[in-house]
């Protein structure tokens, strides 16, 4: 197989399995040394990445993803994709489109960059009032980071 079709399997194997809330079967997309960032957990590298998807996984409940789109070229790759699910700590329904980009190394995730709207994931996780403060007042952004990053590092300490 191409390395391009390879990357591209890859790519699609990562989000069925995270539509299948299987966080085990998603960490082994990445190296070891992987890097991942999005707005919301900032950059992680290594052990922590796949941990992040072993977490969100485990508390995935009624998480849905969709793939419209993705696509290899060589050790690139891109895709979009949409996270359907309910917020835990609100209740709130959220309906996150996200586009992605990839590096890849022998046959793994190496950089992977997730890229949305964290205004508009605020508000319909938070609701308006909270998630426009946290839209427009930039060091209110880093509290969803924060609770985020420490629910990983507990994660990864109880794992």
């Amino acid at each position: 197989m191409a390395e391009s079709e390879t990357n591209r399997a890859l790519i699609q194997r990562l989000y069925e399995a995270l539509d299948h809330h299987d966080g085990e079967a998603m960490a082994e997309c990445y190296a070891a040394d992987a890097h991942f960032h999005d707005p919301a957990f900032g950059d992680l590298q290594g052990e922590e990445v796949g941990g992040m998807w072993r977490m969100l996984a485990s508390r995935a409940g009624d998480l849905k993803v969709d793939l419209p789109e993705h696509d290899a070229e060589g050790e690139e790759g891109s895709a979009h994709w949409i996270a359907h699910y309910t917020f835990s700590p609100t209740g709130r329904k959220v309906r996150n489109d996200i586009r992605a980009t990839f590096r890849f190394r022998d046959g793994k995730i190496v950089d992977h960059v997730d890229d949305f709207d964290f205004g508009a994931w605020a508000k319909q996780a938070l609701g308006p009032p909270l998630g426009t403060l946290i839209a427009l007042i930039p060091p209110m952004a880093a509290l969803p980071r924060k609770r985020a990053r420490a629910q990983l590092d507990e994660f990864l300490q109880e794992s």
